[in-house]
């Protein structure tokens, strides 16, 4: 991507600087004065070469003072611009993170499947930072040194226009070169930056699942697969240092050459045209003083164009991405009627559907059980109710209105789902059990009870405010599991959704938490995915589902009679798991 559609896009990150027009306004001043002091220097060197050493001698506190008071002033519009764009930055950034953190509450959910969360988190926290970093230091360089030549030239203008004409050769020659290396700099930055998003999530992948790597033997497939991906990036950057360390050598080369020509006409002028040794030493100073910004002018494309692809990355990310949308229908509780009409759903890239054509009827209040193999199509049936997924085909009511017709927030209220997977925040147990509400300590005790934890939390030194980890690491299983159904009790909402929810419990502790979802199921629909069927005998209705469609329905007696697919799993069952 060239690198003037790249500062164009830039322009995206007005919104996230409201308010800060009067700190650009004063960094802009001071980079205009900081840059005007440049020529200030040679302009010292005239009067104390033609005069200081002549008989017509300046004051000795003259020169001493000038060049203090010229150093003071620039200092001080150095300090003030870094100090003032750094505080732009910090702010536009702050604002930009939670502008994105704000998103990923509302991203479709199709779209956080197919993000891996170390990309995400790679994009919010590492890469807007050091973007927004890279891009102040770059801003800062673009407008002292563009500030700095055009004042150093106007001053070489005003000193002799014949020599100044000789160096406008080297401004062409430097922005073709420096506009060619941006532009194959900005797609090895790119490469680069997805080849790091790779090897991140293969270090989360090898965290997440060190006991099985572990158990199987599988750290020189994991060291494989890591090193290679990590040549990948290594090759890329090499290429992106390469290609920015090429244009320092060759700017300088263009700027050397056009110096020498320039110095070499001056001292032909100065032979013939009488030029003073002032004039002459202060116009080369002047055009050595070109090099230096002219060097960082060069050496600021790489860091440019990865603070702008960074930064355009975290931009996209919150433009781009699809959100979430529902109605406007809402109750303040469901009765817990629902209706499948011919729903079927296919995921990307799969070769049939996970659910073909489901027709059912849930009465509120009702239990339902669903079972199967895996990939049966029983978790999709239950993420479609609470709209994580939406069908492809069909439609479904709660109450006798299509869901995408309910608000969303209004419409999720109505469900509590306790999950195989458990997810817990490194916050207080309170915090977790109400989640989404600020806890109120008799509820929280009263679900807690019912989970049958209180024992448990009253041997904590800290109670209900004891902080349990990242995602519950100071709790077992067990106890990790039930404190997710105590934070669905706590919810109390309308419908339940139980995935697996006993899986992880010990028996005792299973016929315990039983007897609390009995009591908690009553007067409320609940659809119950559970891999033991003994765990399910009693709901008033049990679905058995194949391939994503539903083969029997009955109850747990008439389907053991019926001899068919129920009756096979509940024979491949353990005698403890069996009915």
């Amino acid at each position: 991507m060239p690198l003037r559609e790249s500062l164009l896009k830039l322009s995206r990150l007005a919104p996230f600087l409201k308010g800060l027009q009067w700190v650009a306004l004063m960094v802009l001043l001071c980079i205009i004065v900081g840059g005007l002091t440049e020529p200030l220097i040679p302009a010292l060197m005239k009067p104390l070469l033609d005069k200081g050493f002549s008989t017509q001698q300046l004051q000795l506190w003259q020169i001493p003072a000038g060049i203090i008071g010229i150093f003071f002033v620039r200092g001080m519009a150095s300090f003030l611009s870094s100090y003032g764009l750094s505080y732009i930055s910090q702010r536009g950034m702050a604002n930009m993170r939670q502008k994105l953190f704000a998103r990923l509450q509302v991203i479709a959910p199709a779209k956080l499947s197919a993000s891996t969360s170390s990309e995400l988190t790679n994009i919010i926290v590492y890469e807007i930072q050091g973007g927004m970093n890279v891009l102040i230091d770059c801003i800062l360089t673009l407008g002292r040194d563009s500030l700095t030549l055009v004042a150093l030239m106007g001053y070489l203008l005003y000193l002799n226009w014949q020599l100044t004409l000789i160096a406008f050769t080297i401004f062409p020659l430097v922005a073709f070169v420096m506009a060619f290396f941006a532009g194959r700099l900005h797609q090895t930055v790119k490469a680069a930056q997805l080849a790091t998003d790779r090897l991140a999530y293969v270090v989360e992948e090898n965290f997440l699942a060190w006991r099985s790597v572990r158990l199987h033997a599988a750290e020189q497939r994991q060291m494989s697969r890591f090193n290679e991906l990590s040549e990948r990036l290594r090759s890329l950057l090499i290429k992106s240092t390469l290609n920015n360390a090429l244009t320092t050598p060759l700017t300088q080369t263009i700027s050397a050459l056009a110096l020498s020509a320039v110095i070499t006409v001056a001292l032909w002028q100065s032979r013939t045209a009488g030029t003073t040794v002032g004039s002459f030493v202060a116009f080369t100073t002047a055009m050595l003083m070109l090099i230096s910004p002219l060097k960082r002018l060069s050496d600021v494309m790489g860091p440019l164009t990865r603070g702008i692809t960074a930064v355009t990355r975290g931009l996209d990310l919150l433009e781009n991405t699809p959100i979430e949308t529902g109605g406007s229908h809402e109750q303040t509780r469901a009765t817990g009627n629902l209706a499948f009409q011919d729903v079927r759903l296919r995921y990307a890239n799969a070769h049939q559907d996970a659910l073909a054509g489901i027709n059912l009827q849930i009465r509120a209040g009702e239990t339902v059980a669903l079972v199967g193999s895996s990939g049966a199509g029983k978790t999709t049936l239950i993420n479609l109710l609470p709209r994580f997924l939406d069908p492809g085909q069909g439609q479904i009511t709660l109450d006798g209105v299509a869901l995408g017709d309910w608000n969303l927030p209004n419409l999720r209220k109505q469900f509590a789902l306790v999950s195989q997977d458990v997810i817990l925040f490194n916050d207080s147990i309170a915090a977790n059990v109400a989640m989404g509400e600020e806890p109120d300590p008799a509820r929280v005790h009263a679900a807690l009870q019912a989970a049958h934890l209180q024992e448990f939390i009253a041997a904590l030194p800290n109670g209900i405010d004891t902080v349990i980890g990242h995602n519950g690491g100071q709790l077992s299983g067990g106890q990790r599991q039930r404190l997710a159904i105590a934070r669905a009790l706590y919810k109390d909402a309308p419908l339940l959704l139980l995935d697996e929810a006993t899986s992880a419990l010990d028996t005792q502790s299973e016929k315990a938490v039983q007897a609390a979802l009995k009591t908690l199921m009553q007067g409320r629909t609940t659809l119950i995915i559970a891999h033991r069927l003994s765990t399910i005998e009693h709901a008033d209705r049990i679905l058995v589902m194949q391939h994503g469609q539903i083969v029997e329905e009955g109850k747990h007696q008439e389907l053991l009679l019926a001899g068919g697919v129920y009756a096979r799993l509940q024979h491949l069952m353990p005698p403890e798991e069996a009915a």
